[in-house]
């Protein structure tokens, strides 16, 4: 099968978010749950795989490590299919862009997918990652160690450290780059070929320490949890307001607006047409 071409997922894209509108609260609400494990997932692997790699030693490879381990999640929520914020803030308003969907359909989709994404990345932080001792506590020796010392550096920068200017700015990128990874999967027809597209921007905006608010909703309570000091819920709210801002403006500003003028808006009063695009790739994207 030959990959569509850009216009051809452009369509594609628009069909996606008008599906994702035309589903009953309930089914949204657990589709985005799912997609916030699955994120969560992708985010305690990365720990994971990159824990006790000093950067004296190792330098700047474990951010590579953690970003190639990261797209774990995106995978999941692609190919096995649910709702994640990130991607729905491309979608959606694109889809209304294109006159198929009103402004309150994104609203209601995107605040839903938000609270399913919550409880999903808190589901996997407190239960999966703290319960079960994957994650220790301070002063914990072998694994469980080293992820709290690797889960409790990046709260820090992500908490503490970073200006809110700076949350913001990497939101955007952040967002820039996940959005380009469902548009690009959009191109594909195989597993393969969307895993493919998926990898490389992924990898790209953790390894440069990005912010995406899913991923910072399992990062920053999960530290929480486990008693990272001076991290706590006022930090934490402050930096997924931030994030979810800057994730906003990436997805609408520079990959829906901008793919909605280069191949949509000349089409704006033409309809659409459906059979230029898969069911199978609309629903799993």
């Amino acid at each position: 099968m030959t990959a569509r071409e850009p216009k051809e997922m452009a369509q594609a894209a628009v069909e996606t978010g008008a599906k994702k509108t035309h589903r009953t609260w309930d089914k949204v609400l657990v589709s985005a749950f799912l997609a916030g494990a699955y994120i969560s997932f992708g985010a305690l692997v990365a720990i994971t795989v990159s824990s006790g790699l000093s950067p004296e030693q190792w330098g700047t490879l474990p951010t590579l490590f953690m970003g190639a381990a990261f797209t774990l999640g995106l995978v999941l929520v692609l190919i096995a299919g649910s709702d994640l914020a990130t991607g729905n803030m491309m979608l959606v308003p694109l889809s209304a862009m294109r006159g198929r969907i009103g402004v309150g359909d994104v609203v209601q989709n995107l605040t839903l997918v938000l609270l399913g994404n919550l409880l999903g990345a808190l589901f996997v932080a407190y239960f999966l990652a703290v319960q079960t001792g994957v994650i220790g506590e301070a002063g914990d020796t072998g694994s469980p160690g080293l992820l709290y010392e690797r889960l409790a550096s990046i709260a820090e920068a992500k908490g503490l450290h970073e200006t809110p200017w700076q949350v913001f700015l990497r939101g955007v990128g952040c967002n820039w780059l996940v959005c380009l990874a469902v548009w690009m999967s959009l191109a594909a027809k195989s597993v393969s070929g969307k895993v493919l597209a998926i990898f490389f921007p992924i990898m790209a905006f953790v390894a440069m320490g990005f912010d995406h608010i899913v991923a910072n909703m399992f990062f920053l309570p999960a530290a929480i949890f486990v008693g990272v000091p001076d991290v706590g819920w006022s930090e934490t709210l402050v930096n997924w307001l931030l994030a979810g801002v800057g994730n906003l403006v990436g997805a609408v500003v520079f990959v829906a607006t901008s793919y909605w003028y280069l191949f949509l808006r000349d089409q704006a009063d033409q309809p659409d047409q459906p059979a230029a695009v898969e069911a199978p790739d609309a629903e799993r994207a």
